[in-house]
């Protein structure tokens, strides 16, 4: 009666020896500053944790995330988490995801951004469903995964908010949105979108979910064609991060 528990505490010793082992020879490091991570830090350590630029923009109905969408698409939320600081945190953390291929970071910044957003506000009450903001098939073939899906599983995990990868899909491969003002981005992002099932989900509270926003056209156009078939759908948005 007692072999098992004492397998389970022998396993439990033993992975728990061959984890230090591992980070003796092989320490993980800060993703932003690259220092040494200690015991209790994943993926960014408490110094970068503290200098990241928050927005606080779910406290606020009206806010500088929620000013880029007035007039183009009808909405009932919009935050972003972080600005968008060129060679700071921000733009640290996004480019380890996206194009070093850290999804293990998007997955727990999504994580930590939604835990700090439930305990100080109504952001995520009556959402239905996430959405990711899709890449083109060969894109992300190419890359290996979707930045933004990475994302929604961290939220997924702190809000058990179900989230759908296949409902919206880019059927056109468009060029990068990287140096491009507001009017090329919007020309950039016409017809782009189309809805990949056509099973009823009027009435339904959607949430779309990105990395950074910037003019927001790519957004705008992913909504547009979900309220183009589906014109009572409710919209929200949250993005990693904002541009200022």
């Amino acid at each position: 009666m007692t072999t098992m528990p004492v397998i389970s505490n022998v396993v439990r010793n033993l992975t728990l020896y061959f984890r230090g082992v591992i980070s003796l020879f092989f320490p993980q490091c800060c993703c932003v500053c690259d220092t040494k991570l200690i015991e209790g830090e994943q993926h960014i350590c408490l110094n970068c944790l503290l200098e990241m630029p928050k927005t606080n923009y779910h406290l606020q109905l009206e806010n500088g995330a929620a000013d880029r969408f007035k007039g183009k698409i009808p909405y009932e939320r919009v935050t972003s988490f972080l600005y968008y600081n060129k060679k700071g945190v921000s733009q640290m953390i996004v480019k380890a995801i996206k194009y070093k291929g850290n999804t293990a970071l998007g997955q727990h910044i999504g994580f930590l951004m939604s835990q700090q957003i439930r305990q100080s506000s109504p952001f995520f009450d009556g959402i239905d469903l996430l959405i990711p903001i899709p890449l083109h098939r060969k894109r992300q073939k190419k890359r290996g995964f979707n930045q933004a899906e990475e994302i929604i599983k961290g939220i997924r995990k702190a809000t058990s908010i179900p989230f759908d990868n296949n409902l919206i899909i880019r059927k056109k491969q468009t060029q990068t949105q990287t140096k491009k003002g507001r009017y090329a981005r919007w020309l950039n992002t016409i017809d782009v979108f189309t809805l990949n099932d056509e099973k009823d989900f009027n009435y339904k509270h959607i949430l779309i979910v990105d990395d950074v926003l910037t003019t927001g056209a790519t957004i705008e156009a992913c909504a547009q064609a979900i309220l183009t078939s589906h014109p009572d759908v409710k919209i929200s948005v949250l993005t990693l991060t904002v541009t200022e």
